[in-house]
C-alpha cells in the first residue's frame, strides 16, 4: 500500500548537521559582525540546499534541518511570553551524557504564558517555497515546559494553581498550530523527551523527588498534548517523536516503552509515533502490541548517533520482528532521532548523514515497495 500522505514509508525526524557556513555565520552574528538579516540569508541558502538533498535521496517529506535553531526546543519555547531560559551546556564525551556533567539550559515560567506572535510561520513559509516534497515542521512538545523543572520552575504568583498553567500552555500551542495551518502547513511533529524519560527508572525517581507522581504523569501529559491539539483540522497530520536524549551522540535515558505504552498509544490524540529503536536502550518491540489499528509507528532503527551504516537486510529483519506486534502496513522507517538536536551535531559526517537517509529510503522500497 503506497502512502500518498504522511507519514511516508521513509521518514526522518528533522534536524540535520549544520553546514560550516551556517556555523560560521552564527558565530559572526553572536560576535556582532553580521546582523540578523545577513544570518538569515546564509540560513536560507543552506536550507534550500538541504531541501534539494533530502528530495534527491528520495524522501517524500522535507524539513529545514532546524538550521535556524541552536536547540531543538529552547529557540521555540523562549518565544512564548512568560518563559525564561538561563544557563548553557557543558561539553562531555561519555556515552551517557549525564555521567559526565552535562548541564542543559534551565527553562522556567516567570509570568503568565501567552502566544503573542507566530513562532514558526515565517520559517515554514520559506521551507514550503523551496520544497516539491511535503514540508514538515517540528516543534517541541508542550511537556518540555514542565517536566525538567516541575512545580518549582513555575512562578507561584503567576500560577498558584497548576490547572491554569496547563490550560494557558495548551492555548499557546493551539494558537501556534492554527497559525501554521493557516499558512499552509499540513504536517507537524511534536518532539518529546519526557514520555521517553518516564520509561527510565532513574528519571522516574528524579520526578518523584521533585514532587511529581511518575505513574500519573503520562496521563497528565497526554491530556496536555490533547488539549494543545484540540480542534485541529482533519487534514493536519500530527506525529510525536519520543527521544531519550541526543547531544553530540550522547544520551540521557534508557528503558523500554512499557511504562507508558497504554497511555501513549491509546490516549494520545496523534496520528503517528516516531520511536527510537536503534539499540537495546529502547527495549523490545512488545509494547507495540498496544498500538491501535488506526495509527502508524515510525521505527527509528537507523542510528543518527554513529557513522556506521546499517545493513539493509538487518533493518528489514527488525521491521519483520516489529510486525509481529503491529501490522506491517502501519509501520514506517526512520533514523532514531535527528542528526543535530543541538547546534553542535552528532559524531558523524554530512556524507554519513546522507548515506543513512538514503539507506532508510532504500530499505523502505525493499520492504514496502515505495518510500
Amino acid at each position: 500500500m503506497r502512502h500518498s500522505n504522511p507519514p511516508f514509508r521513509a521518514e526522518h525526524v528533522g534536524s540535520l548537521l549544520r553546514p560550516q557556513a551556517v556555523l560560521e555565520a552564527r558565530q559572526r552574528h553572536a560576535s556582532g559582525d553580521i546582523d540578523a538579516d545577513a544570518l538569515r540569508k546564509v540560513e536560507d541558502r543552506a536550507i534550500a540546499d538541504a531541501v534539494r538533498k533530502q528530495e534527491s535521496v528520495g524522501l517524500n517529506d522535507v524539513t529545514d534541518g532546524e538550521f535556524r535553531r541552536a536547540y531543538f526546543h529552547l529557540d521555540f519555547l523562549k518565544q512564548l511570553d512568560g518563559v525564561t531560559v538561563t544557563g548553557g551546556i557543558a561539553a562531555n564525551k561519555s556515552a551517557k551524557a549525564s555521567d559526565d556533567g552535562f548541564t542543559p539550559p534551565q527553562l522556567s515560567v516567570t509570568g503568565k504564558l501567552s502566544h503573542a506572535r507566530p513562532i514558526q510561520v515565517a520559517d515554514y513559509q520559506f521551507l514550503a517555497s523551496q520544497a516539491h516534497a511535503t514540508p514538515k515542521v517540528s516543534i517541541p512538545s508542550p511537556t518540555m515546559v514542565h517536566f525538567r523543572g516541575g512545580r518549582a520552575a513555575i512562578d507561584i504568583e503567576a500560577y498558584p494553581e497548576m490547572d491554569a498553567f496547563f490550560d494557558d500552555l495548551a492555548a499557546c500551542y493551539r494558537d501556534e498550530i492554527d497559525a501554521l495551518y493557516r499558512a499552509g502547513c499540513r504536517y507537524i511533529q511534536l518532539d518529546d523527551t519526557n514520555l521517553a524519560y518516564l520509561c527510565d527508572p532513574d528519571m522516574r525517581a528524579a520526578a518523584k523527588e521533585r514532587g511529581e507522581d511518575p505513574n500519573t504523569l503520562p496521563k497528565q501529559y497526554a491530556e496536555l498534548i490533547n488539549a494543545a491539539l484540540a480542534g485541529r483540522p482533519d487534514d493536519l497530520t500530527v506525529g510525536i517523536h519520543l527521544c531519550r536524549g541526543n547531544y553530540r551522540s550522547t544520551w540521557f535515558a534508557q528503558g523500554g516503552y512499557e511504562p507508558v505504552a497504554e497511555v501513549l498509544f491509546n490516549e494520545l490524540a496523534v496520528d503517528t509515533y516516531f520511536l527510537e529503536y536503534d539499540d537495546e536502550r529502547s527495549g523490545d518491540f512488545a509494547p507495540l502490541r498496544h498500538v491501535p489499528n488506526n495509527k502508524n509507528v515510525v521505527l527509528g532503527l537507523v542510528s543518527s548517533k554513529t557513522p556506521e551504516l546499517e545493513p539493509m537486510d538487518a533493518l528489514a529483519k527488525r521491521i519483520d520482528e516489529a510486525a509481529a506486534y503491529v501490522d506491517l502496513e502501519q509501520l514506517c522507517l526512520s533514523p532514531q532521532c535527528g542528526f543535530s538536536s543541538t547546534v553542535e551535531g552528532n559524531a558523524l559526517t554530512e556524507d554519513d548523514q546522507w548515506a543513512k537517509l538514503e539507506r532508510v529510503v532504500e530499505t523502505s522500497r525493499q520492504v514496502w515497495g515505495d518510500s
